[in-house]
């Protein structure tokens, strides 16, 4: 998505104030990322961040949560993404990223 008018949001530092205290669909337009629902139903997901072989930033988040749950694992997951600089989680929470071992184009 190009824009003649400003860099999105994802493009730019995004800070913690901003991360925290945007509405999550403003947040989610602004870097553009987009939610779907994921077909984990283990009650230990609180959900994913997908880049598609395009750039596009997928968020996967578990349906039939709490809109609070949704809300902060959403923002937490963002904050990993755009390297916005949050305290880490405490046990049992896990945050693992996971990059293909594929060369660029097989996938």
């Amino acid at each position: 998505m190009q824009s003649t008018v400003s860099t999105p949001l994802a493009r730019r530092r995004i800070t913690v104030t901003h991360l925290l205290d945007v509405p999550l669909p403003d947040l989610l337009a602004q870097t553009g990322v987009k939610v779907i629902d994921s077909s984990i139903g283990d009650y230990r997901f609180h959900g994913a961040v997908v880049q598609r072989k395009t750039g596009e930033l997928l968020l996967a988040m578990p349906a039939g949560r709490s809109e609070r749950e949704h809300d902060a694992a959403a923002r937490y997951l963002l904050a990993q993404v755009f390297d916005v600089d949050l305290p880490k989680l405490s046990a049992p929470f896990l945050v693992s990223e996971v990059r293909s071992l594929a060369p660029r184009g097989q996938m």
